[in-house]
């Protein structure tokens, strides 16, 4: 969604996975991280798919600003911290299973969590269709959103 949202406006990007990205930060590859958010507390956590984290660890160690592009609607200001945001688990079979084979042994143990939460800390900026939040804290955001009326209550 936000190598679609970077096209339309003309804006240079390059998509990768999220495993390939310590990697080419390592190199100098990379000057910016941009990612979505699922839900963002009302501190400035950010909950995104899973393996958002560590890219965020990655681009800290590297000294490479982590941004990231959400909507208004997706902070929750009744969360005051990513570690309340409930963390989805998905089917073990996504793990064990390719189409109808099994690739793992039988009775396997399998933590398969959807999302992550990164801590504000990391974040250099959050981009909304209204402004730019930075610092990422909790009244940054509540100076931005204070007026909004579509915000998660």
């Amino acid at each position: 969604m936000t190598a679609w949202e970077l096209s339309r406006e003309g804006i240079p990007y390059t998509l990768i996975c999220d495993g390939m990205a310590a990697s080419l930060m390592s190199r100098g590859r990379i000057q910016a991280c941009i990612v979505g958010a699922d839900r963002i507390a009302a501190n400035g956590d950010v909950a995104n798919k899973v393996g958002t984290y560590g890219v965020a660890v990655s681009a800290h160690y590297h000294r490479i600003p982590f941004y990231v592009a959400a909507p208004v609607s997706t902070f929750d200001l009744q969360t005051p911290g990513g570690d309340q945001i409930p963390i989805e688990e998905r089917a073990t079979s996504e793990v064990t299973q390719w189409g109808t084979e099994r690739v793992s042994p039988e009775g396997a143990v399998v933590y398969n969590p959807a999302f992550d939460v990164t801590p504000n800390r990391l974040v250099a900026a959050i981009f909304t269709e209204i402004g730019e939040i930075s610092p990422v804290n909790a009244q940054s955001i509540d100076k931005l959103l204070r007026a909004r009326s579509d915000v998660r209550k």
